[in-house]
């Protein structure tokens, strides 16, 4: 019976390895052949799918931004490179303070800015003077990485690194090559000396340099390095795996595609190619069929929002009064997790080194929230999934004297993103009533709506490409805030 079952297992493999070899999904990038109609280009999108890496991101929701460095100190938001690196002493800095507020704030991941604009490293750097290296605190040998990496390992948090593109202190912007190289050594050091990285956030500008030149990134070495040093790392902003919002007001759309015919900025002519396609990060629509139908080819490039919990990125004392409100962060939750996207929320260091107290109650309030909304499903596990086609519905039974204000839905985005529009009604007193209408699905959408009894509910997808993989539809009862 055993070697019977072994049999079968290796049968089912090879089956497998055969449908994949056949073409079944596309991952990650899809190229449309010549003279091919609207109709198959459209089926062709919805068996684009994420890679591995790419999809345990956008299971994470909710990931820490960290902006903290010489501005800090300087009380700017974007520093000239020419600060004196003997301001920066953060005499009480504490990453097991940062970590532990993020974590009971529901974050799971963190993004620290190593090198901002101004070009100022937070790690002892071969490759500059202007780095911790060069002031009082820990008498030159600190190491903000190191130790918030450690902080993130004691704490089952994932850590991520933000290298800016743009560095203002380095005279020989401009100079290419040069300054290409000077970049990869850094970004090397950060990808070697710390052990695994989870997220590299590549931000920044092309910079006019000496003799009035333009710096050129030297994208093929820089992707080929950060694959060949840390392979299972995502890479944002200017990299292929995730997508800026395109906004920093936690604004999502109401079709928010995950596949879309936006280029990646590190990719050959990107620029060219969108002006083709009139799109950019800040455009409406990315992936419909109206932009299907133009498009050559299609990149899974999920979206990703963010937002700062006070006003500005870096910490300034007269921001102290102005953090968000409970009601603010849950409804920048609704609007990018919430539209499938996932959330980067910013916090930032005082000039100590520690988040501020009004900082860490509000993320613990707001993991509270998150913890009371999820706590109780009343959809049943059993009969959350479901495959369906355009037009088709499917009824869920919640239970007598069930009051719910959210509803969610997924799909199974291993699979594809499909829905294209949806509504969800509820049976009150023996009659169907609409509770919401919405447009895209895909890795999460949340509804919310005012308090209602409702025993039933049922979701009708309107239309779809292909069938829909509805993965989870859940219903729940938020707390008031």
């Amino acid at each position: 019976m055993r070697i019977c079952y072994i049999i079968w297992c290796f049968l089912c493999v090879i089956s497998l390895s055969a449908e994949a070899q056949k073409g079944k999904y596309f991952e990650k990038n899809v190229r449309f052949p010549e003279k091919v109609t609207l109709e198959e280009k459209v089926e062709m999108a919805a068996r684009l799918v994420p890679t591995k890496q790419q999809l345990a991101w956008q299971q994470l929701e909710l990931t820490a931004f960290i902006h903290f460095g010489i501005n800090t100190f300087t009380g700017k938001e974007r520093g000239d490179g020419k600060e004196f690196p003997v301001m920066f002493n953060p005499i009480a800095l504490d990453a097991e303070q940062w970590v532990k507020a993020l974590k009971a704030g529901g974050l799971k991941s963190v993004v620290l800015t190593a090198k901002h604009y101004d070009g100022f490293c937070l790690w002892p750097t071969k490759t500059t003077r202007h780095a911790v290296t060069a002031s009082p605190w820990k008498n030159g040998k600190g190491d903000v990485v190191r130790e918030l990496k450690k902080a993130c390992d004691r704490n089952g948090m994932k850590f991520g690194i933000y290298l800016s593109l743009l560095d203002r202190n380095i005279s020989y912007c401009g100079d290419s090559p040069r300054y290409n190289e000077f970049f990869v050594k850094q970004l090397t050091e950060l990808l070697t000396e710390y052990g695994k990285i989870d997220e590299i956030w590549l931000d920044g500008t092309n910079e006019i340099g000496i003799d009035g030149k333009k710096q050129e990134y030297d994208w093929e070495l820089i992707l080929k390095t950060i694959h060949k040093l840390q392979p299972n790392a995502v890479t944002a902003f200017y990299g292929d795996d995730i997508r800026w919002s395109g906004n920093e007001s936690a604004r999502g759309r109401e079709a928010e595609w995950s596949s879309v015919a936006l280029v990646p900025g590190c990719y050959p002519d990107a620029i060219k190619r969108n002006e083709e396609m009139r799109l950019s990060v800040f455009s409406r629509d990315l992936g419909g069929k109206e932009i299907i139908d133009r498009a050559t080819e299609l990149f899974w490039y999920p979206s990703e929002v963010s937002v700062s919990i006070r006003p500005s990125w870096f910490y300034h004392e007269r921001e102290d009064s102005k953090v968000k409100s409970l009601s603010e962060l849950v409804k920048v939750y609704f609007q990018s997790v919430g539209c499938n996207s996932s959330l980067l929320l910013n916090v930032s260091p005082d000039k100590r080194g520690v988040l501020c107290e009004t900082d860490v109650t509000r993320l613990k309030e707001f993991g509270e929230y998150l913890e009371k909304m999820y706590a109780k499903d009343f959809v049943s596990r059993w009969a959350r999934a479901w495959t369906a086609r355009k037009g088709e519905s499917k009824e869920y039974t919640l239970g007598k004297g069930c009051t719910i204000n959210t509803i969610l839905l997924q799909e199974d985005i291993s699979r594809g993103q499909r829905v294209e529009s949806f509504t969800v009604e509820g049976l009150v007193n023996g009659a169907w009533q609409v509770l919401g209408k919405g447009g895209t699905i895909g890795y999460k959408r949340l509804l919310r709506i005012p308090d209602i009894a409702v025993e039933t509910i049922r979701i009708t997808i309107n239309d779809c490409r292909k069938e829909a993989n509805i993965s989870r539809v859940g219903a729940f009862l938020a707390p008031k805030i």
